[in-house]
């Protein structure tokens, strides 16, 4: 038996990353894991960060109060912004970009259940990879296999989110008075379009923002197979 363990110390010192984690594999407290659990547990992992972290985009100020995620104005909106504070349209400039944010967290919170579908949806190749790969790498492989279909189901809520929050009529007054000034060059921005992939670029990073949590925290594992998982990663991450 010290054999055995002496044999596999060594090898711990030598072998690359790919041998490693057979190596790993075979010790008694990491074996038993399998691909399918792996693939659970990362699923657990992002449907947490859903769940806690998602929810918070849908309060008030859950985009607008974060810095990280806040939706700012696109480009061709910004001289927009500045010409019409010229003209001492402060408040209702402050007002627009205050419902960009609004209609995004309105629209997080109706759309929940889609991400949570694209979650139990997904399939992960190679999930023990993933588990060992960097602290963003689950999120990383949603957005890879989520995003467009993810868009296609988010826009229609940005846009009724849009209606309930009085963005659209903001905005189109903004976009009417600016467009009425002499010598401006008119402006016609999708902003259903900008907020919807703006609002699916806040929703990934604070399901990665969980996702390290959960990597870094043990405690931040709230079930027994999470804990079972990421073990393995820790176990992988403390080796020489």
């Amino acid at each position: 038996m010290h054999r055995r363990l002496f044999s596999i110390l060594i090898c711990l010192t030598i072998v690359s990353c790919g041998e490693l984690q057979q190596v790993i594999d075979q010790f008694p407290e990491g074996g038993g894991v399998t691909e399918a659990e792996i693939a659970q547990g990362l699923r657990q992992a992002l449907n947490q960060g859903i769940e806690k972290q998602v929810a918070k985009l849908a309060a008030e100020n859950g985009f607008y109060g974060d810095e990280q995620v806040r939706i700012l104005l696109p480009e061709q909106l910004q001289k927009v912004d500045r010409t019409l504070r010229n003209i001492g349209l402060d408040q209702l400039a402050d007002e627009g970009l205050l419902l960009l944010n609004r209609a995004a967290e309105d629209a997080v919170g109706r759309a929940t259940p889609i991400f949570v579908d694209a979650v139990s949806g997904i399939t992960f190749a190679h999930a023990r990879d993933i588990l060992l790969g960097n602290d963003n790498a689950a999120t990383s492989y949603l957005k890879g296999r989520t995003e467009i279909p993810l868009y296609d189901a988010f826009r229609p809520v940005i846009k009724g989110s849009f209606e309930r929050v009085g963005a659209d009529r903001v905005w189109g007054e903004l976009i009417s008075r600016y467009n009425r000034i002499p010598l401006v060059q008119p402006v016609n921005p999708d902003l259903a379009d900008y907020v919807t992939r703006e609002a699916l670029q806040g929703v990934y990073e604070v399901i990665a923002r969980e996702e390290l949590e959960i990597r870094t925290r043990i405690s931040s594992r709230s079930t027994l197979l999470m804990k079972k998982v990421f073990a393995l990663q820790d176990g992988f991450s403390s080796g020489p």
